[in-house]
């Protein structure tokens, strides 16, 4: 769930950031995520919550919104912070503030697409050691460490974990692949297996704790077995 906040005191203003949230929301097809909307710093400090991506007006009552931003960070707040004002001077200032980006009212929505296209890679990364999988209208957090190996089977993936439970969702395999790191390596075509459980490669079948073997190709077999002496020398073991 990606938490989101809009602080404003022009409810015109918060409106239409909020439509803008929704239309790019709806185009990438994510639908887990909340929005909640404060009229002012205060209303924002006060109400405790650990967002995501917080969008901010500047001119606002005080706290404005330079010094709300303030105040958030020196609480420790880590939350993506994005300006949203018609000052174009104060774009330095925001930086002080560590802030993710400064738009311009009134938003241009090409320029808000592209901010909220950085704003989730950022999210990702920062989130690295989880997968976040959607589930219907909401969604589901795996750690990587918890998945033993993933299976595409059809149009769906099903990913395999330590505790012997199996989620699945829609996706191709070359995506996955692309957001797990270094531990997982790919010893068949429908296969993507976390090194962290294998205990051996034989036979063209990797075997995995508990009696578990999944196939190896015969041409990713011997890459297994390299990647593998590779890991463990990396981790010192």
């Amino acid at each position: 769930m990606i938490k989101f906040a809009i602080c404003d005191d022009e409810p015109i203003m918060a409106q239409a950031l909020a439509g803008h949230l929704a239309e790019y929301m709806k185009e990438n097809l994510i639908t887990a995520y909340d929005l909640s909307s404060f009229s002012d710093g205060r209303a924002l400090l006060d109400a405790g919550g650990s967002f995501d991506v917080i969008f901010l007006d500047i001119q606002m009552e005080q706290p404005d919104g330079m010094e709300t931003a303030r105040l958030l960070r020196r609480r420790g707040d880590h939350s993506l912070l994005i300006f949203v004002t018609v000052l174009k001077e104060c774009v330095f200032d925001s930086f002080q503030m560590e802030a993710f980006d400064y738009l311009l009212k009134p938003l241009d929505s090409a320029r808000f697409h592209q901010t909220m296209d950085r704003a989730l890679r950022s999210l990702e990364q920062r989130t690295a050691g989880d997968l976040v999988i959607q589930k219907g209208t909401g969604c589901e957090v795996v750690l990587l460490s918890d998945i033993v190996y993933c299976e595409v089977l059809g149009r769906k993936i099903y990913l395999h974990k330590s505790d012997g439970t199996v989620s699945d969702y829609y996706n191709k395999l070359e995506d996955l692949e692309r957001r797990v790191d270094g531990r997982f390596f790919k010893c068949h075509r429908s296969y993507l297996v976390n090194l962290d459980y294998v205990r051996g490669c034989q036979d063209g079948q990797v075997l995995l704790p508990q009696g578990v073997r999944i196939p190896a190709s015969r041409l990713r077999e011997r890459e297994l077995t390299q990647a593998l002496l590779r890991y463990m020398r990396e981790r010192g073991i």
